[in-house]
């Protein structure tokens, strides 16, 4: 009866569909395909335990079906003797599980530790959440950015986090596991990717309506384009006084209540930290949104046309901008590299 519902009310598709997703080659959210040492470490961690845990399910099973057929009832047997309170056989499966789960503490253990120890000479970067993006800050060079996190290849990365209202998670799953963004506490996670690649991040943690478009992206770069980006970030925008369609879009975004919330540099530069992403270098960044919409003309209309159509609770008003104030703003976003 309950299989004649489940496929009466086409509940098998969706079954069917949950379970053909676990044939996806390359999907991006994948944390059994490690890039980096760390999430390697976590990979040939799951891959012992899971076969420890085959083998004992085997063995158990193989037992208590040959247990089901040997020792079944048969007529005119007696009743098999009963080992209940058998002190020795007690003492045997209390010892053997026990035995299992310390050799499986050891390499976990070390793996912990592994993870948690801050390698040197790494680079630090600072990880802020926000209902819904990640902001990241390099002390080292005085850059701030959003939603695309940069890093050179083959170096250990630092990670400093800390959320600026509720509780965030931060996970890039091909480069090492998850971490907790905490309000008014910082974690530390390690981060390093073999090659120069892109990857995807996602918030781990429910934090609001908007949480499953709480994503991110982290682009690894050769050393030589590291530094070229690094450069590039640490130029401040220029003032277009020029009466282009993008020097129109700069007077929208200083008159029509951006600045409340996006700085400028060398544009719209305010004191304290503002609840929305540094726009400095915008059109340098693949994504927005929270990195859930990639960084083109069509989502930037959409977007700015009405913000929580997209992203449900984003912060982000509806400025009520008309076609032609948005059109200029596309411009000037354009030109912000």
């Amino acid at each position: 009866m309950l299989m004649k519902k489940f496929f009466k009310f086409k509940n098998f598709k969706y079954f069917f569909l949950v379970f053909i997703s676990a044939c996806i080659e390359n999907a991006p959210l994948d944390s059994l395909s490690p890039e980096g040492p760390y999430a390697r470490s976590i990979d040939e961690l799951f891959w012992l335990t899971f076969w420890i845990a085959v083998i004992i399910f085997v063995l158990v099973q193989g037992v208590l079906l040959i247990s089901v057929f040997i020792f079944r009832e048969k007529p005119n047997k007696p009743e098999p003797k009963q080992i209940h309170g058998n002190t020795k056989l007690e003492i045997i499966w209390t010892v053997i599980p026990v035995l299992i789960l310390a050799f499986i503490a050891v390499p976990t253990v070390r793996t912990i530790f592994d993870l948690a120890r801050e390698p040197e000479d790494a680079l630090k970067i600072e990880v802020i959440g926000h209902q819904w993006w990640f902001e990241y800050k390099y002390p080292d060079y005085g850059i701030t950015t959003a939603n695309v996190l940069v890093i050179p290849s083959d170096t250990p990365i630092r990670l400093e986090m800390w959320s600026n209202d509720v509780l965030h998670n931060y996970w890039v799953p091909k480069l090492n596991g998850k971490r907790y963004l905490v309000p008014g506490q910082k974690t530390y996670l390690n981060l390093q990717a073999d090659n120069p690649d892109e990857f995807w991040a996602q918030c781990g943690e429910y934090c609001g309506l908007s949480h499953s478009k709480m994503r991110g992206r982290v682009i690894s770069l050769s050393e030589s384009d590291f530094d070229s980006w690094i450069k590039i970030q640490q130029q401040n925008a220029i003032k277009l006084e020029d009466g282009s369609l993008a020097a129109e879009g700069q007077t929208v975004y200083l008159n029509a209540g951006c600045t409340q919330c996006h700085v400028i540099n060398g544009v719209w530069d305010t004191q304290g930290d503002r609840i929305a992403p540094n726009l400095t270098h915008f059109a340098t960044r693949t994504v927005f949104a929270g990195a859930s919409l990639e960084n083109n003309e069509e989502n930037l209309t959409n977007w700015l046309a009405n913000p929580a159509k997209i992203k449900p609770g984003t912060f982000m008003p509806n400025l009520e901008l008309t076609e032609a104030e948005i059109n200029a703003l596309i411009a000037y976003l354009g030109t912000l590299k």
